[in-house]
């Protein structure tokens, strides 16, 4: 089946790492998961699913480091319960008792051309082809159309999109990076058939081009 093409880019990014604990520090690119995000964004259905197959880096990669506020803590589902079996209670939670200060070390400036393929689920109908959901896909992703915003690694750094028509054409006007290097193990994905399992691959960027493997690789570590 033929891959969908779909450039992205925005301001901000931040693909945080899962063994930075407390300070949220990005990945250098973009992961397999959250380009996934952004095509279901534009267009999700019981009937499909999207596997990014290659991840084209189009701007060097730039670091930029923020401290910022955020909240340390959570609405607890006991004091949920509490309060709706009791028909009344306190589910605010006050900025001002929970704020804490962080350190993130975001990217900035980034712009990605995207690389997926429509695949069928087992909930596809009859009457159902790839064709219908990858036009459906275009004319949405054409219109500026989506679901919900489409963001960056986290939701306040929003991610614009395009869609590609012509391959040739943007290869020549926005060619990839230049440069080769080592990513080291990334996220793929979270295995959530699995117990909420994640999955990780060793990234390898050639002249500004990742090729992502597939799910059930020998390449794919859980």
């Amino acid at each position: 089946m033929k891959d969908i093409c779909l450039k992205v880019f925005g301001d901000y990014a931040c693909f945080t790492r899962p063994e930075m604990k407390v300070e949220r520090v990005s990945y250098d690119i973009i992961t397999p998961s959250a380009a996934r995000a952004i095509f279901e964004a534009i267009l999700w259905k019981p009937a499909i699913r999207w596997r990014v197959t290659k991840i084209e880096v189009l701007k060097p990669i730039r670091w930029i480091s923020v401290r910022r506020n955020e909240v340390g803590a959570v609405a607890s589902v006991r004091t949920a319960q509490t309060a709706m079996q009791a028909g009344r209670g306190d589910l605010g939670l006050y900025i001002e008792e929970e704020r804490q200060q962080r350190a993130g070390l975001f990217l900035r400036e980034v712009a990605y051309r995207l690389h997926a393929r429509c695949e069928p689920t087992d909930r596809k109908g009859e009457q159902e082809s790839p064709d219908k959901f990858l036009a459906m896909f275009h004319r949405r992703a054409t219109n500026g159309q989506c679901f919900n915003q489409p963001y960056l690694g986290c939701r306040e750094f929003a991610a614009h999109f395009e869609p590609v028509t012509n391959l040739d054409a943007a290869m020549a006007d926005e060619p990839p990076i230049t440069e080769t290097r080592d990513l080291g193990w990334m996220l793929h994905d979270i295995d959530f058939a699995n117990g909420i399992q994640p999955k990780f691959f060793r990234a390898h960027m050639q002249q500004g081009v990742i090729r992502v493997p597939e799910w059930n690789s020998e390449g794919v570590k859980g």
